[in-house]
């Protein structure tokens, strides 16, 4: 009963909440200037950098008041197209006052909730007395950085740019490689206190509309305080939240998510983060870069083919060691397995203790080496790859084999491009060492067909995440594991659901035939 009434109080004090917000979109604003002053005031409560400016319009000598937060507005902007033209400025011909503004994004609103979001995005708001409207002027101009190049997803031939944390600067360096009409977007906020602001950017005559209003009723059905970033987006609209797969591809690189709009996916830039969601993301998605078509194809290929054999390698290397010390060594051949028990005759641990140890050890490492600053994050990096590795084995702790295993399994996990898939990897290693120290092959048969299993089962805003290897699309299969030269990929991927599959023509010249 104690559960169910604390549970009771819980939703009366959201519906609470939401109560408020709608009393508060519904309250409209005075004609007085005086009690909208007032208004503003007690709702921007204890809060320093308000501003509340008292003016009078010279072109119609009404007292007025312009309220912004300075940090969030640019005060040349203010100052230049705002109060100057208001204060100094007279027009004979025009006796209304916004023609003295030179902004060209002007609005008007007369309800307390718009211009509270107004203010808090960085807008500024005009209030002029016996009017009973507002007067929103586009003043933005809060602190941000400039474009750089992109420090994750690093590529050599590719473009050197990357998403910053402004929302209009990413959609414009998308728009600078598609320059459509057919470009569309669609806006949407998220968040009760945090006002995050979503675009939605599509071909209109390339996306699929279901799969385009799938991602917007999704978006919508968001009631959430606020979300700071992508990766938080994503966790609320991904199809399976318990997937150690991650089913949006988040990426910081403009010119590959321009191609995957190109190729009748979806993206989405989020406001105040240097990220954007592309959906319907596939599992072969991951495994690609913008390098890939930088590079001849049969250069691209090789690349590609050694990003899905380590994908197996960081896996499975560590259980199939396990497996093959603790069940099955008759198969490894008698010259090998006296070098490997003369390495492990000091080592008092079972396989799976002293592979867990060196494993653990090296995450650790390398979520030190990601937190340190740069210079002493490769001091930590230095010290475990030699100090703790030559220490360990010989302290007689782990074996030489085990220290060579965990580094092919490091090397293995890092040539995966995309972060979220690389750390989806590595954690998957551990169940299948656990398997495999109980039941040796048969666990790890057992854990690769689970695995698979969910693989199968698995999709992305409704679309099958091992396509187009499952259910198999043979036509998607010259860019999978091998990248077939650019003239020969004639259609969009089926993968990608779009309704207009075809994106280019052959029209390659045959060359010299002479």
């Amino acid at each position: 009963m104690l559960f169910f009434r604390k549970y009771h109080n819980k939703k009366k004090q959201q519906s609470s909440f939401h109560i408020q917000n709608n009393d508060l979109s519904e309250k409209l604003i005075s004609s007085q200037l005086l009690e909208n002053i007032a208004e503003i005031q007690n709702i921007f409560s204890e809060t320093p950098d308000l501003v509340v400016k008292n003016i009078v319009i010279k072109q119609t000598k009404c007292p007025a008041a312009l309220v912004y937060l300075s940090g969030l507005t640019d005060t040349k902007t203010i100052n230049n197209h705002v109060l100057n033209p208001l204060l100094f400025e007279v027009e004979k011909e025009q006796k209304d006052f916004d023609a003295q503004v030179s902004l060209g994004d002007v609005k008007e609103n007369n309800t307390w909730q718009k211009i509270e979001s107004a203010i808090l995005a960085g807008n500024s708001v005009l209030f002029i007395d016996k009017r009973n409207k507002a007067f929103i002027f586009n003043t933005q101009g809060w602190p941000q950085r400039g474009i750089e190049d992109t420090t994750i997803e690093s590529s050599l031939r590719g473009e050197h740019l990357g998403f910053t944390e402004t929302g209009s600067t990413n959609i414009a360096l998308i728009r600078r490689h598609i320059q459509n009409r057919e470009l569309k977007m669609k806006e949407i906020t998220v968040g009760a206190r945090g006002n995050l602001k979503l675009t939605i950017m599509y071909l209109a005559d390339v996306a699929k509309p279901e799969v385009l209003k799938e991602l917007v009723d999704r978006l919508n059905k968001i009631d959430v305080d606020s979300i700071l970033n992508a990766a938080s987006l994503a966790e609320y609209i991904e199809d399976n939240p318990y997937s150690p797969f991650p089913q949006l591809f988040i990426t910081e690189r403009p010119d590959f998510a321009a191609a995957e709009i190109l190729q009748g996916r979806i993206v989405t830039v989020v406001d105040r983060s240097p990220n954007v969601l592309i959906g319907p993301a596939t599992f072969e998605i991951f495994f690609k870069s913008m390098d890939d078509y930088g590079a001849r194809w049969l250069v691209a290929s090789f690349i590609r083919l050694m990003r899905y054999f380590g994908f197996f390698v960081a896996i499975f290397l560590p259980a199939t060691y396990i497996a093959v010390i603790a069940f099955h060594f008759e198969i490894i051949p008698l010259k090998l397995l006296l070098s490997i028990g003369a390495s492990r005759e000091r080592v008092p641990f079972p396989p799976f203790i002293e592979a867990i140890v060196m494993e653990i050890t090296l995450e650790m490492l390398r979520e030190a080496g990601i937190r340190l600053p740069a210079k002493i994050g490769q001091t930590v990096g230095i010290v475990g790859g030699i100090v703790i590795g030559q220490a360990a084995v010989e302290a007689g702790i782990v074996s030489n084999i085990m220290v060579i295993v965990v580094a092919l399994t490091a090397i293995a996990s890092f040539i995966i491009p995309n972060y979220d898939m690389g750390a989806a990897i590595r954690m998957l290693r551990f169940p299948m060492m656990i398997v495999a120290s109980f039941f040796g092959f048969v666990g790890l048969t057992v854990g690769l067909m689970t695995l698979i299993a969910h693989f199968i089962s698995l999709q992305s805003l409704g679309t099958p995440y091992g396509s187009p290897i499952a259910p198999l699309r043979f036509p998607d299969w010259k860019d999978l594991f091998i990248r077939f030269p650019e003239w020969s990929i004639l259609k969009r991927p089926e993968s990608t659901r779009a309704i207009q599959t075809l994106k280019a023509k052959s029209n390659r010249s045959e060359g010299d035939e002479h």
